[in-house]
């Protein structure tokens, strides 16, 4: 999980940028109070989506990627080389069943992530930590299962059903996988049959959003 002391790092990167106070920068973005910006000073609180959405509106060279997660530059200009990544922001669940239906909601420019395709947001719970209120998925398309690696995280398509979980090969029985959530006492294992796999998709990295 990001470290939400950096969150006020970056924050205060942010705030230097405009030369203002942080009662000043906080009325400039449209917040009727600071009190936020003092949580995220004391690491109580990470950087939210709303929060960066009201930064990017006043100023939209700042990064969306690296206001929220630290990857990358602060500024869009200052991008070198690296990858230009579709990113969709609808919930994973309700676009990677019919993905080329969708337009993507950004681009998002990536310097150190390489080997991703796309980018989609998910809420899903079993594989977030507590604090964690949705992730950012770089994913990879996979062609055939034996591109799948045990251990590994990747996002499934199972008849009309996504799931985002760890694979663990079963050696009794090579047809059936066992998923893995991150919180195994309230997401038990499921067991699959690898016929029913539709689309496999390598989760290559992923960007957490912390609550606020």
């Amino acid at each position: 999980m990001t470290n939400k002391f950096n969150n006020w790092e970056r924050l205060e990167k942010v705030i230097e940028r405009f030369g203002l106070s942080i009662n000043s920068f906080a009325r400039a973005i449209g917040l009727g109070r600071s009190e936020n910006l003092y949580h995220i000073r004391k690491g109580n609180y990470g950087i939210s989506e709303d929060l960066a959405d009201r930064i990017i509106k006043l100023d939209p060279e700042i990064d969306r990627t690296w206001l929220l997660s630290g990857v990358g530059n602060m500024l869009r200009s200052e991008a070198k080389s690296g990858e230009s990544l579709p990113f969709y922001c609808e919930e994973m669940e309700d676009i990677l069943p019919n993905l080329e239906a969708y337009e993507p909601s950004d681009h998002l420019y990536m310097p150190y992530i390489t080997g991703s395709e796309f980018v989609v947001r998910s809420f899903t719970r079993p594989m977030s930590d507590p604090m964690t209120a949705a992730n950012d998925l770089f994913l990879k398309r996979l062609f055939s299962m034996d591109e799948v690696i045990q251990g590994n995280e990747h996002v499934l398509l199972i008849g009309d059903r996504i799931l985002w979980r760890r694979v663990r090969h079963i050696k009794e029985d090579p047809t059936k996988w066992r998923l893995v959530s991150r919180n195994r006492e309230d997401f038990p294992d499921i067991i699959i049959d690898v016929r029913d796999i539709r689309v496999a998709w390598r989760v290559i990295a992923r960007i957490a959003i912390l609550e606020s």
